[in-house]
């Protein structure tokens, strides 16, 4: 029976009540008449009421099939080693692996901690195995978002992820790691160092003393264009840089020259004197390092000078290249050169590489 059924009966019910009740209560009828009508009244509720109660349908409720509980279960890695980039650099590799069946299986028995587990150093190593081992910490930022995921496994059994991702290196290896980087960084100095000292000998072999014209254009341009200073020291510049080439004095340039040149001897104890006939000078014979030491002089680098160190090496490594070992003996003796030169017996080859693994 509807809704709107039932409602209209029971409004049928009371209006027919109604209707007894005024006709029992107004028309003039026996007392036996009124019981009558009450008990059939009754009887209409009764019959009415076990109508309604057979014919109502029962409201049926639907409960939702209970959800089975997802079946999760986890492992906590602790240091395991992992292959770097380099051969004997290990990672230390620690993580918690979480993972949950999938009911994909075979129907064979299998250990789900071990496939877990396995699944993941397997993923980590892939990424580990070609990273440098001085980048632990970003590897392992990198290693967290790739083992974050929830995966499954090769054999689809297993959903796999790992949290609490760690990975360092042993101290030994941070160590070494950085020795390696601090000799590293030495030697890219070092050979900077040795480019520019390269670079100044070629300028004062190639172009400074590569001749005497050359030697005193380079001494008045030092000289902020004191053009008396250098008249009186092209004689000097013309040895010096016929020193530095292993040559004669040029002919042009004799006349400046005080004291033997081109092989001229004189004896060690004849003083400066004036020959009368000729009328010049003539003095105890100059050696390379004499001219040198005045050079030096004329150029106001007094002993103790650092410049006047630099610019003597620098010398005597030329004339060392160029086959004056013994003028350049003679310099490191007079002058007190007494460090070695950077550049003996270098051989470029021979250099460390510029681009070594990164840490």
């Amino acid at each position: 029976m509807t809704s709107g059924r039932t409602t209209a009966t029971i409004y049928l019910v009371v209006f027919a009540g109604l209707i007894l009740v005024a006709l029992i209560l107004f028309a003039p009828q026996p007392l036996w008449l009124g019981a009558l009508l009450f008990v059939a009244l009754g009887a209409v509720a009764l019959a009415i009421a076990k109508m309604m109660r057979r014919h109502a349908e029962p409201s049926e409720v639907y409960l939702a099939p209970p959800v089975p509980p997802m079946e999760r279960r986890e492992q906590r890695i602790a240091e395991v080693a992992l292959p770097s980039a380099w051969d004997d650099y290990d990672f230390v590799f620690s993580a918690t692996v979480r993972w949950s069946p999938t009911g994909m299986g075979t129907g064979e028995s299998f250990n789900a901690e071990a496939l877990a587990m396995e699944t993941i150093l397997t993923r980590a190593r892939r990424i580990t195995g070609n990273r440098p081992p001085g980048r632990a910490s970003l590897v392992q930022h990198e290693l967290s978002g790739m083992l974050g995921r929830m995966e499954l496994d090769d054999t689809g059994c297993l959903r796999v992820i790992a949290e609490s991702v760690t990975l360092t290196l042993s101290e030994d290896d941070r160590e070494r790691l950085a020795k390696l980087a601090s000799t590293r960084k030495e030697n890219a100095v070092w050979e900077h160092e040795m480019r520019y000292q390269q670079s100044r000998r070629a300028y004062l072999s190639e172009n400074v003393l590569k001749d005497p014209g050359s030697a005193v254009v380079w001494w008045l341009a030092k000289n902020d264009d004191h053009v008396e200073k250098t008249v009186k020291d092209i004689g000097l510049l013309a040895q010096l840089s016929s020193a530095a080439n292993n040559a004669h004095v040029p002919e042009p340039f004799l006349h400046l020259v005080t004291g033997p040149v081109n092989g001229g001897r004189v004896t060690e104890s004849e003083p400066y004197s004036m020959n009368a006939e000729a009328g010049t000078p003539t003095s105890a014979p100059r050696t390379p390092a004499d001219h040198f030491g005045a050079f030096l002089l004329s150029m106001d680098l007094s002993e103790g000078d650092p410049e006047r160190a630099l610019l003597s090496r620098q010398i005597s490594d030329v004339l060392r290249k160029h086959g004056r070992q013994d003028v350049a003996d003679e310099l490191n003796n007079r002058f007190d050169v007494t460090t070695a030169s950077l550049f003996d017996d270098f051989d470029p080859s021979s250099a460390p590489p510029d681009d070594e693994p990164d840490r």
